[in-house]
């Protein structure tokens, strides 16, 4: 670093707070000392830096579905404000399994990680003993797309009861009259497209029935099991809201081999917009999430919680869905 700092006529605390990314160092000056650092091949100790300063510049991002697209997006999101800030990210897959999610967070503690950023496969999270620790800790910690019961923490997500109601009414105005929600898990998620769904319905005076919500997951194997009981209802549902995208593609392909039209037999809208809906045999209909603002909402947060020498009071950031329709829900309104 000394050797850095005499190259480029600049004092050695100048160049360290470049390396840290510091703001108070000019975005030129910094590319300078970057610059001349890797034609040097300096590369920091990380190890020394972080029993120095305590902190070792690495998060840890919790997602309980790698596999989704939905997730990996907001993976993207998260990594696009936490490099440029001179964070590591670490990612651990809970696979929706709320034991999981505790080992992996119990990892990552004793590895000494500055935050995490949670998608949480846990219902409550004031019962949880990870995010007791946590707090005891005074680790930060901000939820993401889903909130706990009982949870007072920082969380980013979209408005689900918004996701229920726009998807439902959206059915509504399209001339549906039997619409079956296939629903996700018992976490927040899940549980608010439900309250959506519902309260969707009564404000068109439709009638709920419990026999019209079927549990689906979020994966597509038990999509196409949920997809196959709903073609067996009398009456058959015109209408279909899925707890995700995955389901939806699912939904559609049950359909179409169950000889039925999509959508003028059925129409059917998922949630998260995935980045192929349009390249299904049917375009799906979906509500967006915006999985990627998620992703960097949450991490800025996240660092200014991590940078704050005070309590930051838990904030809660909801992002407001978004329609978009495409064939597998359009058609003439009766």
């Amino acid at each position: 670093m000394a050797d850095i700092a005499e190259d480029l006529g600049v004092s050695l605390m100048t160049v360290s707070k470049a390396l840290r990314h510091h703001s108070d160092i000019s975005e030129k000056t910094r590319k300078r000392v970057i610059r001349r650092a890797r034609e040097r091949g300096y590369e920091p100790n990380w190890m020394a830096r972080g029993l120095a300063t305590r902190r070792t510049h690495v998060v840890g991002l919790v997602i309980p579905d790698l596999m989704h697209s939905f997730f990996a997006e907001i993976a993207k999101g998260v990594a696009s404000v936490l490099d440029p800030a001179g964070y590591q990210v670490t990612i651990s897959n809970s696979d929706e399994n709320p034991a999981n999610e505790e080992r992996q967070i119990s990892t990552l503690i004793a590895r000494s990680v500055d935050g995490f950023l949670i998608g949480s496969a846990e219902r409550d999270s004031g019962g949880a003993k990870i995010f007791k620790s946590l707090r005891i800790r005074k680790i930060p910690y901000v939820l993401f797309d889903r909130l706990p019961a009982s949870a007072g923490a920082h969380y980013v997500g979209v408005d689900d009861e918004e996701v229920g109601r726009l998807a439902t009414e959206h059915l509504i105005e399209q001339g549906c009259r039997t619409i079956v929600h296939l629903r996700g898990h018992e976490v927040s998620t899940g549980v608010d497209r439900v309250r959506g769904y519902r309260k969707a319905l009564a404000r068109h005076g439709f009638e709920f029935s419990s026999r019209y919500v079927i549990r689906a997951g979020n994966k597509e194997e038990s999509g196409v099991e949920a997809m196959r009981k709903l073609l067996r209802l009398t009456p058959r549902p015109d209408g279909v809201f899925c707890y995700n995208d995955a389901i939806a593609a699912c939904a559609i392909r049950v359909a179409l081999e169950a000889g039925l039209r999509v959508p003028s037999d059925i129409a059917i809208i998922g949630s998260g917009n995935f980045r192929h809906s349009d390249f299904l045999c049917v375009p799906l209909s979906s509500v967006h999430q915006s999985s990627l603002l998620i992703g960097r909402k949450s991490a800025e947060l996240l660092i200014e919680i991590m940078g704050s020498e005070e309590t930051v009071p838990a904030r809660r950031i909801l992002i407001p869905p978004r329609l978009v329709v495409r064939e597998s829900s359009l058609r003439t309104a009766k």
